[in-house]
């Protein structure tokens, strides 16, 4: 044991010149104790690895160490490595800010999936092959387009569950439905086309970063056959036409018709987010917009919803006189998945697992919109139920509002939003955004029960 430890080293940095000599030494050693950099009960570099790293005879650390320990700031033992005796002061940090919005008891916020469904084993089966089977070129700096295999993979799901003409070279992986948006902000805004518009409502979030890349925001009608294509006069556009955000509802057909031939006849771009697709529930199957002008609509998909967030994983299919530049602008973002996640998405799909997985996922998002459909009074309106992980709430008459039915759920730690947040210039509607995905499953039906009592309570 004692050879083991008079053997090792760590790097450590010390302000040290050789010219100082062995009092220099020893001063540099108590600034790095005093200042906190060596924290008290850690084990300091062994005498050897020391001299070794700063160029000096082994003799020179050990009469250091000893004088260091004689004043009282290391602390020696045989057969045990040499440890810090003393405390110093580590620089203050200002105190952590308390959250704003802490994390509710009853978890109804849209927009988040169910964390605990995340399939932890099928992802670490999936990682292990990617491992074993990845070239070494595999580590180097990732391609701009993302991995082949991914792209590659994701072609064929795409076809096959949602419709989308895809071509592995027209695939470019991405970070998220954010990482798109300022992506094809820019590149839009090099090509001339400064102005994108959003549906009306949708997430502020997206709107804000477009307009921060460049892009002069406007909004667009939604009515209940999806956006009004009539009032569009914008190079470009972005829709979710499968579950719009927050709404719920389904772009009717003849308005998926009128939109990509306004998209061919102007020249337009259309940005389908498909955020949800894979969680229909009416039998009613609703295929990507892309299909029907592949060459003016890029289609966006991501993991957030089917897997977690926190992967930042995600895929455009582009119009084909797009994918050089987009791929371009990526270049220099340098913002793009891991190429280990990137590889393991690959063999969940191609496993199966992915499918199973949502397949799982669907079945369970369905009983809980059911379950929350019969909690809650006659005297609600419920919207956009057909798919996705949110309904809305509409109250009929102007009583209660929606700042008073939001209050009542605050009281009872109920996390959800108010519609009236995602409208573009002055609120048109109010209601409830629901989201029945985020809840841990224990605790779904607490959630839905407190609810209840919330909207009783003011109606």
């Amino acid at each position: 044991m004692a050879e083991s430890w008079s053997s090792s080293g760590m790097d450590v940095h010390l302000d040290w010149r050789p010219e100082s000599g062995r009092t220099g030494l020893a001063a540099a050693i108590r600034a790095a104790i005093r200042e906190g950099r060596w924290q008290a009960g850690a084990a300091v570099p062994s005498t050897r690895a020391l001299a070794q790293d700063l160029g000096v005879a082994r003799g020179t650390v050990t009469r250091v160490y000893s004088d260091l320990a004689a004043e009282g700031y290391l602390r020696t033992a045989q057969g045990a490595p040499t440890r810090v005796a003393t405390a110093g002061a580590l620089p203050a940090s200002p105190p952590r800010p308390v959250p704003r919005d802490p994390a509710p008891r009853w978890d109804l916020r849209p927009g988040r999936p169910n964390l605990s469904a995340f399939p932890r084993s099928a992802w670490l089966a999936a990682t292990r092959r990617a491992l074993h089977q990845a070239p070494m070129s595999a580590f180097d700096y990732t391609a701009e387009s993302g991995a082949a295999e991914l792209r590659e993979t994701l072609a064929a799901y795409l076809a096959r569950s949602r419709g989308v003409v895809a071509d592995p070279e027209r695939i470019l992986v991405c970070a998220g439905f954010s990482h798109a948006i300022a992506i094809l902000a820019r590149v839009l805004r090099a090509r001339g086309a400064e102005e994108i518009a959003f549906e009306n409502p949708s997430l502020d979030i997206y709107r804000n970063i477009a307009a921060a890349n460049g892009a002069r925001v406007v909004g667009v009608p939604v009515d209940d056959h999806g956006i009004t294509v009539s009032a569009l006069d914008s190079p470009a556009v972005v829709v979710t036409p499968a579950h719009q955000y927050p709404l719920g509802v389904t772009l009717a057909a003849a308005r998926r018709a009128e939109l990509t031939r306004w998209a061919a006849e102007t020249g337009a771009i259309v940005i389908e987010d498909d955020y949800d697709g894979e969680f229909r529930f009416d039998h009613q199957q609703v295929g990507a917009l892309q299909a029907l002008a592949p060459e003016r609509v890029v289609y966006v998909g991501t993991t957030s919803k089917t897997l977690a967030p926190s992967l930042r994983l995600g895929w455009m299919v582009l119009p084909r006189f797009l994918v050089e530049p987009v791929r371009a602008e990526m270049y220099t973002s340098g913002a793009r998945p891991a190429m280990l996640d990137q590889l393991a998405m690959a063999e969940l799909i191609e496993s199966g697992a992915y499918d199973q997985h949502i397949r799982r996922c669907r079945t369970e998002y369905r009983s809980r919109r059911d379950r929350l459909l019969a909690a809650l009074p006659d005297s609600v309106l419920p919207q956009g139920i057909s798919a996705g992980l949110h309904l809305v709430l509409q109250f009929p008459g102007e009583v209660p509002g929606e700042m008073e039915v939001l209050a009542s759920c605050r009281r009872r730690a109920i996390g959800l939003e108010g519609l009236s947040g995602y409208w573009i210039g002055e609120p048109q509607r109010e209601g409830l955004i629901i989201g029945y995905g985020a809840a841990a499953k224990h605790a779904f039906g607490g959630a839905t029960q407190a609810l209840r009592e919330a909207i009783f309570e003011v109606t």
